[in-house]
């Protein structure tokens, strides 16, 4: 029951981030954690009627997210899974949420992408992903025959997988509004090589919507931190913005979590798509050149606490009254001394 209280699938969600927590970095890569996948679905607000995609989509528990964002059954879910059992735990879960109808495939979406239009990419209104960090040999020697040709940004390094999960959403989301989130590592954000050219041809499209980084200690399996990357076509400004969310968080003992509070802030900063001193800053495309296109967070927002303005005749005022109050108790000193008897040399 989209929207609604649903026991019998809210019990099994719960079993299935027990068991990633408890499974570690293994886990891990099937479940994002409630709280990410809440905030990032947020961010893209799915619309009645939407068609939404998760090419990585491990349990199906941001598909569900999205689902309820939307707040009808009046949604199309689609998702691909790579690993078999993982697969049968996203249908059981699509089932216990009364989201059966999704169409949700068996495959790797890299190598064999499993949801097609005829012989073309299937496109969405929304496409949402939390694909492996950094994946190595995800496919690098076939890519460059792509018969969809989805690298013709260029060819990710063959022991990182990042962009090439990135080109795969962008490529399927529709011309003219369709939109993408994915989660990724820091390292997506400023390693050079052909990932920074790649980063450069996103952004000269002007396709980069948002960048928002994440606290650290957040995902089952690592404490690295990660960030959000919002990517929306049709964009009416080529300016991006950048929110550093990375301070705000409820710690926990092994691992931390974003409150509503947290989530609430990033979310109305996007919206308001401004400036807010040491945590949003929208930067233009020449800033982003001036820093060969790296998208590193504190280049752009500045989170130091600005130093407080010393006024000199303050302090010379602050040190002449110490001195008073200082010989004022020598002299107390010193009249107590001389009572007890004691000399007290000049």
């Amino acid at each position: 029951m989209v929207g609604g209280e649903d026991v019998i699938g809210n019990a099994y969600e719960y079993l299935i981030s027990r068991f990633a927590a408890d499974a570690g970095k293994k886990g891990g890569e099937f479940y994002t954690p409630g709280e990410v996948a809440e905030l990032l679905a947020r961010l893209l607000n799915p619309q009645p009627g939407a068609r939404i995609c998760d090419p990585t989509c491990g349990s199906g528990s941001l598909l569900i997210k999205m689902a309820r964002q939307v707040g009808s059954r009046n949604v199309a879910l689609y998702g691909q899974e790579i690993n078999g059992s993982t697969y049968a735990l996203c249908r059981m879960n699509m089932f216990l949420h009364g989201l059966d109808d999704a169409q949700i495939e068996w495959g790797d979406t890299l190598r064999n992408p499993r949801l097609l239009d005829g012989e073309n990419l299937r496109r969405y209104d929304v496409v949402a992903a939390n694909p492996p960090f950094s994946l190595d040999k995800w496919g690098h020697d076939e890519a460059g025959l792509d018969r969809h040709g989805r690298f013709y940004r260029g060819l990710p390094p063959k022991s990182k997988g990042d962009y090439a999960f990135i080109l795969h959403m962008i490529e399927t989301t529709l011309d003219g509004h369709g939109q993408a989130g994915v989660i990724v590592p820091h390292g997506v954000l400023f390693r050079g090589g052909t990932e920074g050219k790649i980063r450069q041809r996103l952004i000269e499209e002007n396709l980069l919507d948002a960048v928002i980084g994440l606290p650290a200690n957040l995902f089952f399996g690592t404490g690295i931190p990660a960030a959000i990357l919002l990517f929306r076509r049709g964009r009416t400004t080529d300016d991006v913005l950048f929110i550093d969310a990375s301070r705000d968080f409820d710690a926990g003992k092994n691992q931390n979590r974003l409150g509503e509070a947290h989530m609430a802030r990033v979310v109305e900063a996007y919206r308001r798509y401004e400036t807010e001193e040491r945590y949003a800053q929208r930067v233009t495309p020449a800033q982003m050149l001036e820093n060969d296109y790296s998208l590193n967070i504190p280049r752009y927002v500045d989170t130091q606490e600005a130093e407080k303005e010393i006024s000199l005749v303050d302090t010379q005022r602050e040190i002449t009254r110490l001195e008073g109050e200082l010989a004022t108790v020598r002299g107390q000193v010193h009249t107590y001394l001389r009572e007890l008897g004691i000399s007290v040399e000049a």
